[in-house]
């Protein structure tokens, strides 16, 4: 934790708000905002261009409260303000298999944030929904993939916004100067060298997450510098680093080195110090980083129970590759495709209804590991994700096996483990 500094300074907007002079909701916000800042050793508040909200997911009661006291204060953001995945699949109604008190609590969730003036975007990939800050912005984004995305991908400025404290920035508009909001803290302290890597490894779409596994579980919450990686990379595979970095870990912001806007080159994604630490990255290890995605070691052949992916959101170009690699045929496992409803808005009649003769399950609005979808914790599932990998056992008591997206059509197609082994061995 950082040393406190003597004085929190506040503007005078910022004293009125903590007077009450905008309400009683921004009163209580500018609160809890005002003694985190103290309690992370904030010199001031920065004010902010938008927010991502984490904390209107349902895990209890309390966080319902919260939320429906806001409103009823009269609470309404002060920027533009996007929402995470909630509890409920608002789409496909019976597809989450929350029920009774939790499904009506939920319910009440999604109602008071929206009544808040956030936007009903649901989805932990805002940026690709249309909510992209500009390169320098401060914001205050929730959600672990999304923040390190923002940081990395964008050269937006947030740090790692927990639940509620997320919402009461929305509120005010403004966010403690800690952690990325600062230069400093943006600074690479760690050298990664992918540069002796096999080609053919570095251009396998499985590498990024991979490498996102291994990064934050070697790194922690370092900022690392990565060199070595092509000077363009696709966005969907940046996002996959990124989401399994900040699962494993605590990564909130990488620099790929002439492909990231903070990186033109190591000097200055280093702010000009020498790197406190250089690993010249080989196969052998990611390939344990790899065999840790896995937590049942199944044989070539054997039986899988269901695949899901779409940690983060399905983006529409990979809902795209997925319809191309089905070429027609259908799953013969339950198959949960995870996306926002911005990608489902942009698909066609006719894609919506080849995912479904594919047996494609579409899940919009959350995903299957933050909320009650499959039917019960037995079996084996199989994903190309590497957030998937990380919380799939632990959440919903499930096995998992990883492998890429053509991996999983192709074992959902044969109803057994099928994976491409050969840039691994």
């Amino acid at each position: 934790m950082p040393e406190p500094v003597a004085t929190l300074r506040l503007g005078d907007d910022e004293r009125a708000m903590l007077a009450g002079g905008r309400g009683a909701a921004a009163q209580r916000a500018m609160r809890i905002v005002v003694d985190a800042a103290r309690l992370l050793g904030a010199d001031r508040l920065v004010e902010i261009a938008s927010a991502h909200i984490d904390g209107c997911l349902y895990h209890g009661d309390g966080g319902v409260l919260f939320a429906e006291l806001l409103v009823a204060d009269g609470g309404r953001v002060a920027v533009p303000t996007t929402l995470n995945v909630g509890a409920l699949d608002l789409v496909h109604h019976g597809r989450v298999r929350l029920t009774g008190h939790e499904a009506a609590m939920a319910a009440r969730m999604t109602r008071a944030y929206e009544a808040l003036g956030c936007r009903p975007s649901w989805t932990c990939a805002p940026y690709q929904a249309g909510h992209r800050p500009a390169l320098g912005q401060h914001v205050a984004w929730g959600e672990s993939n999304a923040i390190v995305f923002c940081n990395s991908v964008l050269g937006a400025r947030t740090a790692r916004y927990g639940d509620f404290l997320d919402i009461c920035c929305a509120l005010i508009g403004r966010a403690p100067n800690v952690g990325l909001h600062r230069d400093e803290a943006r600074r690479a302290t760690v050298t990664i060298d992918a540069g002796g890597l096999p080609r053919a490894l570095v251009e396998d779409e499985a590498f990024y997450p991979v490498l996102g596994a291994w990064l934050g579980r070697e790194t922690g919450g370092a900022v690392a510098a990565i060199v070595g990686l092509p000077p363009r990379i696709e966005e969907d595979r940046l996002k996959a680093l990124g989401a399994a970095a900040a699962s494993t870990g605590a990564v909130g912001l990488f620099h790929v080195v002439g492909c990231t806007p903070e990186a033109p080159d190591l000097a200055t994604a280093g702010g000009g110090a020498e790197p406190r630490a250089r690993v010249a990255l080989t196969t052998a290890m990611l390939r344990g980083a790899r065999a840790t995605l896995s937590t049942h070691p199944l044989d070539e052949g054997a039986a899988i129970d269901a695949v899901a992916i779409g940690s983060p959101h399905l983006s529409h170009d990979e809902i795209q590759r997925l319809l191309g690699l089905l070429a027609g045929r259908r799953s013969r496992v339950t198959f949960y495709a995870c996306t926002g409803r911005h990608v489902l808005d942009a698909l066609s009649g006719s894609e919506v209804a080849a995912l479904a003769a594919a047996g494609i399950d579409l899940v919009v609005d959350t995903c299957v590991v933050v909320t009650p979808i499959f039917a019960d914790g037995r079996g084996v599932v199989m994903t190309n994700s590497g957030k998937f990998a990380h919380y799939m056992k632990p959440n919903t008591g499930r096995d998992v096996v990883f492998g890429t997206l053509a991996d999983c059509v192709e074992s959902a197609v044969a109803g057994r483990l099928v994976r491409d082994e050969r840039t691994w061995s």
